[in-house]
């Protein structure tokens, strides 16, 4: 283990609120931008496996004996970023050894971990969402194939780091489909409509929402090309209005939280129809590249509602924003979201005015390099959202590495619906 002393570290009171030694589980951009907001508000983070963006702000463990890691440095509190660890039970253990943690259990974590479980469950809680048929072979999913019009969607039953979902046009690109994302598969009927990512923080009794947001999940403008993990995102104080997240917290969080005692984040991947709120997903931890943008904006300290979300104690707390909105653009590498190139050395992160948040990195004798497919979450903000994405672009134009690919189109939705404000 690297940067293992913690000894002399202590809890501060300082006015408002004691300063918190926090372990983030996770090495992606999300988990930067969690340990980024931590240390805003002058925390003390850990993280493990965690990535160098996050070693420049606190100490990294290359490890992912998560108990270990907490034994050692003997956190406060501990917030795990990705889905894995959560299926696997790193809640579960962490409670067990009488370790604060913010997640739900692995029981709970299968409302991610299996579309089909998931799936089941909205349509047993009386949840809106798509239509579907689930089956457990390739031959049962062509077979069901002529009940759904086109487009039809694809999807594989298990995690899929976000790119278990094909979007099929026509019978014979469904049919690959099928066949490349089977055997156990939900097949779904298309909605149209605008998505939105609405995240509610749970303590198991209440629930209180983060502001929406807007994931970008195709690799090209306009929404074409392959599903990824997420191209870009953005938040803004508009993409819902306060009577809708009331509802949507009435109608789809409240009757997880009620049928389950979620803890953690319950994430809802929401398709706003001409029918109202659909649920396309349920994920059980933060998005990514939502939280980027999210934890920019976010105005509270983020340490202290996750101390209470941890303790069973989140009623009568609630997040404040800044009012400018915020945009994060996803740098991937050549070859994402298939074979990923890596070890292409990193320019010009530091001659930007944004917030970069690191992901697929890795700090070699020749400098920052690329380590993965979604290499860097360029995250800024403005007095408005024109401004918020021309700060953004302007960073990603300073930032060099070759065969890079971004999206040039993130948040153009909102101005499409606000206008240039």
């Amino acid at each position: 283990m690297e940067n293992s002393d913690p000894g002399s570290i202590l809890s501060i009171y300082v006015e408002g609120g004691t300063l918190l030694k926090v372990l983030v589980i996770g090495s992606g951009g999300r988990e930067h931008a969690l340990a980024w907001q931590l240390h805003r508000h002058g925390h003390q983070v850990f993280a493990a496996p965690g990535n160098p963006g996050i070693a420049e702000i606190g100490s990294v463990f290359p490890s992912t004996n998560y108990l270990e890691v907490a034994n050692s440095v003997d956190p406060d509190l501990t917030i795990v970023g990705p889905e894995l660890p959560l299926v696997e039970g790193v809640v579960d253990a962490f409670r067990a050894a009488g370790r604060a943690i913010v997640g739900p259990t692995a029981a709970n974590a299968q409302l991610e971990a299996s579309k089909i479980f998931s799936k089941s469950f909205m349509r047993d809680c009386g949840i809106p969402t798509a239509r579907s048929e689930h089956v457990d072979s390739v031959e049962a999913g062509l077979a069901a194939l002529p009940s759904f019009s086109f487009p039809v969607v694809v999807k594989a039953d298990g995690l899929a780091a976000g790119k278990g979902v094909i979007i099929a046009h026509d019978p014979s690109s469904a049919r690959t489909a099928i066949r490349h994302l089977g055997p156990r598969l939900l097949l779904e009927e298309f909605l149209v409509g605008e998505e939105v990512s609405l995240i509610a923080l749970c303590d198991g009794k209440t629930a209180i929402p983060l502001d929406a947001s807007q994931d970008h999940k195709s690799l090209q403008d306009n929404d074409w090309g392959p599903n990824t993990g997420g191209m870009g995102a953005y938040c803004d104080g508009r993409i819902l209005t306060a009577d809708q997240i009331e509802t949507l917290l009435a109608t789809i969080i409240a009757p997880v939280v009620d049928r389950t005692q979620f803890t953690g984040f319950l994430y809802a991947g929401l398709m706003m129809t001409a029918d109202g709120p659909k649920v396309l997903e349920f994920n059980v931890r933060l998005g990514d590249p939502e939280t980027q943008c999210l934890m920019h904006r976010l105005d509270s300290d983020f340490a202290q509602i996750l101390q209470a979300a941890a303790h069973g104690q989140l009623a009568g707390n609630q997040f404040s924003w800044k009012k400018d909105p915020s945009v994060c653009v996803v740098m991937a590498a050549h070859g994402y979201p298939g074979n990923v190139r890596v070890g292409d050395t990193i320019h010009g992160i530091d001659q930007t005015n944004a917030t970069v948040f690191q992901a697929g990195t890795e700090r070699t004798a020749s400098g920052l390099q690329t380590a993965g497919g979604r290499v860097l979450g360029v995250t800024d903000s403005g007095p408005d959202l024109k401004s918020a994405i021309a700060n953004t672009y302007n960073a990603v134009s300073q930032i060099q590495f070759e065969g890079m690919q971004y999206r040039q189109d993130i948040a153009q939705k909102g101005l499409r619906r606000w206008g240039n404000m």
